[in-house]
């Protein structure tokens, strides 16, 4: 994304995402009245949800149709426990776009690191400095090699140097640690 200009579509994006979710609210229903009822006699239990308001959250007014005959509908009610639940159904949807955005980006971030940074690699430390193999690396000389690449990045105040001079010396030290522990391992075989 070059400039501001992705940054800008990206947050009209998210804006027109907000306005038609916000329009959609209206519409959704974010209360709801929960009943578990226990199995009673002969009936099994059974969970029942109705959109209602909270003062009408009971037995009467949730389960509909009520199982049992007109005499054990009190004691058939006394057994269920009705709960009211309210939700923001607008706040859980700009949660997952925020949350798919940002895994979108991180998978552009990782679509650059495998495809595009190589190619720049290549172009500005040359095919020798990017494939180095374990044999390049020599036991009399192991920061050889991280030398060169701390000189470069001297010479060149570029953030894109520095961070291959990081990446060179983290190589070297992963590969150092590697040495010593198979080293150790054989000594000890």
């Amino acid at each position: 994304m070059a400039g501001g200009g992705g940054g800008r579509l990206w947050l009209w994006w998210l804006l027109a995402a907000l306005a038609a979710l916000g329009a959609q609210a209206k519409n959704s229903e974010d209360v709801r009245c929960k009943c578990i009822c226990p199995p009673y006699k002969d009936h099994s239990g059974h969970i029942y949800n109705k959109n209602v308001s909270q003062k009408d959250c009971d037995c009467l007014h949730v389960v509909e149709p009520m199982p049992v005959p007109g005499p054990d509908v009190e004691a058939y009610c006394l057994r269920c426990e009705c709960k009211y639940e309210e939700r923001s159904s607008v706040t859980i949807k700009v949660t997952i776009i925020i949350y798919l955005s940002i895994l979108g980006l991180l998978l552009l971030y990782m679509v650059y690191l495998t495809l595009v940074e190589p190619i720049l690699k290549r172009r500005l430390f040359g095919h020798s400095q990017l494939i180095q193999s374990d044999e390049d690396i020599g036991d009399h000389q192991p920061f050889a090699n991280a030398h060169d690449v701390l000189a470069r990045s001297r010479s060149r105040a570029n953030v894109l140097n520095k961070v291959e001079y990081a990446q060179q010396r983290w190589k070297l030290q992963v590969q150092e640690q590697r040495k010593s522990v198979f080293d150790r391992h054989v000594v000890l075989s």
